[in-house]
């Protein structure tokens, strides 16, 4: 059975592949001051308890990416990125919502997720999703200067 969900600008979602590890490290490379190894997303992407949800054109061109941790009955936001071109577009609240829908299928019953507190547009989307605060992490986040921002933990139930 093949998942598809659709998605903003005539994209659409749909599960990640092995093959786009690449495409996702330049994404997250572009959104992020470290960004990942193209080696560690060709490792989550082998792995069935990382689910990962591309939003891509007919073409297979990617326009972003969300990847999901799953252990026992919950889930966990690893990382969700936009490439800069289409980011305003609602693209990273659809690549949610396609995660939602899926996990609706897993044991996973709660979902967590790690923002850095200066990251307003995040904090914005996630809350109107339904996550809430529930703790901090001192430090979490290197900056380029060499300082560290603080990350904001947040939850919601997943139905």
């Amino acid at each position: 059975m093949m998942k598809f969900w659709m998605a903003p600008g005539g994209l659409h979602i749909e599960p990640a592949e092995t093959r786009d590890a690449k495409d996702l490290a330049r994404i997250h490379g572009q959104s992020f001051f470290r960004g990942w190894p193209t080696g560690d997303f060709a490792a989550f992407l082998g792995d069935a308890a990382s689910p990962a949800y591309i939003a891509c054109d007919s073409r297979r061109r990617i326009a972003g990416f969300a990847l999901i941790r799953l252990a026992a009955d919950e889930a966990e936001l690893l990382t969700i990125a936009v490439d800069p071109k289409w980011r305003g577009k609602g693209l990273g609240r659809a690549l949610m919502e396609a995660g939602f829908a899926d996990l609706m299928l897993s044991p996973a019953r709660r979902m967590f997720l790690e923002v850095d507190e200066q990251n307003l547009a995040a904090i914005r989307l996630y809350k109107r999703l339904g996550f809430e605060a529930i703790s901090t992490r001192k430090g979490y986040y290197p900056r380029p200067d060499g300082s560290a921002a603080t990350a904001l933990v947040m939850a919601r139930d997943l139905g």
